[in-house]
């Protein structure tokens, strides 16, 4: 039987042992690992489809694929975090980040993050070849294009991340089908012209905290109208994507169609709304929502294209 002496310990160290996964999860940043293996296993389950290949015969390459990009966007996002420890300090949404807090030491970070590149990348290139090449295609982009060079110097900083972002379905796609094609290109096409308006929106949210870290996001330096219409523009660039995957059949065009509208005319009520940051957060959740029915759509009608 247990003691109170015990009882008193278990219970003062399990907040202590939540707190340490919270903080490691906040480390390689979760919440963008998890909604980027959602595009890379799109990507891999389109080439599936493609090609005539079943899955169930290639669960090892399933396997290194999901595990490795799991990795190097983990370890990416860990790389972030440590190259951006002295201005997320000034920022509300990054000051309780484990390297802010200094939960987490600076060479601690970076073994972690160098640790899950190296292994993610010994995995996508088990995938194949061409899946950890681009695999390194998307590390440089997110940690030296954008995160060591445009974040800080350039108003097209979010442009520029996007590149990084829409890596991910070329990652997966590549894994099967090394030669890539049509399917790829829309996959990539579709996710670099949905993350301008997506990471606007968030920066109008945080359009101060940006300010004082002295990031020159677009809503900072070009004020809010000017952001709306660069909203409005990559929106529309979304349209005629989708019809690059006419494979998937009419009934895919007609919902990716219609999300897109909705989309337009949310971003349009900008123009005329009171409130900028209430509308900002509105389009920030359907950015969201219209990502994940998109991309899980694309996963259902490949099965019955």
């Amino acid at each position: 039987m247990s003691n109170g002496r015990t009882l008193t310990a278990t219970r003062n160290t399990e907040p202590e042992t939540t707190s340490v996964v919270k903080d490691f999860l906040a480390l390689i940043k979760i919440g963008i690992v998890n909604s980027n293996l959602v595009t890379t296993f799109t990507g891999m389950w389109l080439a599936f489809q493609f090609t005539g290949r079943h899955f169930l015969q290639e669960l090892d390459v399933i396997f290194c694929t999901m595990l490795g990009a799991a990795l190097i966007i983990g370890g990416s996002g860990a790389m972030n975090n440590f190259i951006d420890q002295d201005i997320d300090p000034i920022m509300k949404r990054t000051k309780a980040r484990p390297t802010v807090t200094g939960r987490f030491k600076p060479n601690f970070v970076l073994t972690i993050a160098l640790s899950f590149l190296i292994v993610g990348e010994i995995l996508l290139f088990a995938a194949s070849f061409a899946a950890g090449m681009w695999g390194l295609v998307g590390i440089f982009a997110y940690v030296v294009l954008y995160s060591m060079w445009s974040k800080r110097k350039h108003v097209s900083n979010t442009v520029v991340g996007s590149i990084s972002g829409a890596i991910p379905p070329i990652i997966g796609f590549a894994a099967v089908e090394p030669a890539l094609g049509p399917g790829a290109l829309a996959l990539f096409l579709i996710m670099f012209a949905w993350q301008p308006p997506h990471f606007y929106a968030l920066a109008m949210k945080r359009t101060e905290e940006y300010r004082a870290a002295n990031i020159p996001m677009l809503p900072v330096v070009k004020g809010f109208k000017r952001t709306k219409y660069s909203m409005v523009f990559w929106i529309l660039l979304l349209f005629p994507l989708p019809f690059l995957l006419t494979e998937l059949g009419n009934g895919f065009l007609i919902l990716a169609t219609a999300l897109n509208l909705g989309w337009v005319i949310l971003a349009l009520k900008g123009f005329t709304t009171k409130d900028d940051i209430k509308w900002a957060n509105k389009m920030f959740i359907y950015s969201l929502n219209h990502m994940t029915i998109l991309f899980v759509s694309i996963i259902i009608f490949a099965v019955f294209s």
